[in-house]
């Protein structure tokens, strides 16, 4: 089978070509035009995460890049190019997409709408009639915040946090109302918020909680007047006593902000190696004879991380004092303001729903099980290289986290 895969340079779609590179012998790489040598940038990220010589040096002959542009028709392609390319595919995975939470609709819709779009037309170009799998996310979910979210579930009823969450709603709804017209199967894929325990590097694809990190670090940067000068961060409990005035430098010169949250909230995170390698898995399933629609499935953890662990890393990424209150702030400090400027971002931090997916845990047994995602685990896919956790005097090391089934 001839796989093609958009996005191959992001933090997923990189770990999606790792793992579709074991099944398949060679894959066409759908890179965006003008961004640089793609095929030197995967086998350099590749390389990075632990891939061995021997299959790095495989990858020219295993790698056929196709520049194109996502938000032009025909992918930016002649109308020659644009058929051939379809004509030589059996199946296409969709991972492209913009995951700035803090983007505008518009501009996102131009990415994820439009990219979404132009994919399923050459889907539908193809003579070999391709199988389409769409990676969306499990937050197309939106404003729900509690009870539990089933897969067969799409709708806007309750909204969104931000426009990266319509915009990826959007592009669902264009999967289903394709395959209807076409008659032709799709597979839908929504992962959670996603992690690695690999350090950052410049030449890697960036984590996602780095967006968080760096809104959180230029608030900081244009309201806090002095910087601190102790980087160490706090040991007390998010939701501990009052640390000081809002904005002002609080213990370690750390400003104290007030986000709403909840103390039970709880937010969902997978390694991204695990999901990449459960959307595979799913995607090599036999399908119904008689199934021509969409199927979706929540590649999610089967356990949640706390609201107060995703505080507590924050605070270590960035020198602030976060406090969970119920309700926001009547005489917000200038770094509140800023920061609920973004208001998409803290509003995870009241979730307490849960995402379903029975499904996958029926078909794939172990296979879909992963060990908890901790606070070290998080930290080491986030922090320098030479970067470890600073503990409080007596505390036990923790043991290394355990490797996903």
């Amino acid at each position: 089978m001839h796989v093609a895969l958009t996005g191959a340079t992001g933090f997923l779609g990189l770990r999606l070509l790792r793992r579709l590179l074991d099944t398949h012998t060679w894959v066409t790489v759908l890179a965006h035009a003008g961004s640089g040598d793609a095929l030197h940038r995967i086998t350099r990220s590749l390389e990075l995460t632990g891939a061995p010589r021997a299959f790095l040096a495989g990858l020219p002959e295993r790698l056929r890049v196709v520049e194109t542009d996502l938000a032009l028709p025909r992918l930016g392609l002649s109308a020659r190019a644009f058929r051939e390319l379809a004509d030589s595919l059996n199946a296409i995975w969709h991972s492209a997409g913009s995951i700035h939470l803090e983007g505008d609709l518009p501009e996102l819709r131009r990415t994820n709408v439009e990219g979404t779009r132009h994919v399923l037309e050459l889907a539908a170009a193809g003579r070999a009639e391709p199988v389409v799998r769409h990676v969306s996310t499990a937050f197309v979910a939106g404003a729900r915040r509690t009870g539990v979210v089933y897969e067969d579930e799409l709708d806007d009823g309750a909204g969104f946090e931000n426009a990266y969450e319509q915009s990826k709603y959007e592009a669902e709804l264009l999967v289903h109302a394709w395959s209807r017209e076409h008659g032709r199967p799709a597979l839908v894929l929504r992962p959670s918020i996603l992690v690695t325990d690999v350090p950052p590097h410049p030449e890697l694809p960036s984590h996602p909680l780095q967006v968080v990190e760096r809104i959180l670090r230029d608030a900081r940067r244009a309201t806090v007047a002095a910087p601190p000068t102790v980087t160490s961060p706090p040991t007390g409990a998010p939701d501990g006593p009052s640390r000081g005035t809002p904005g002002s430098p609080g213990p370690g010169g750390r400003p104290r902000v007030r986000t709403v949250g909840h103390q039970r909230g709880r937010l969902n995170l997978l390694p991204v190696e695990h999901a990449a390698d459960v959307m595979v898995r799913l995607s090599e399933l036999p399908s119904s004879p008689s199934s021509r629609g969409v199927e979706t499935y929540h590649v999610v953890h089967d356990r949640d991380v706390p609201v107060p662990t995703v505080v507590a890393l924050l605070e270590r990424l960035v020198p602030l004092s976060i406090d969970l209150v119920d309700a926001k702030p009547q005489d917000p400090s200038a770094l509140e303001a800023m920061i609920d400027f973004y208001p998409g971002i803290t509003a995870y931090l009241t979730h307490r729903r849960r995402f379903d997916d029975t499904r996958v845990r029926t078909l794939l047994g172990p296979a879909a099980v992963c060990a908890p995602v901790g606070l070290d685990r998080l930290w080491s896919g986030l922090a320098p290289r030479s970067g470890a956790i600073p503990r409080p005097p007596g505390t036990p090391s923790a043991p290394a986290p355990t490797p996903c089934a």
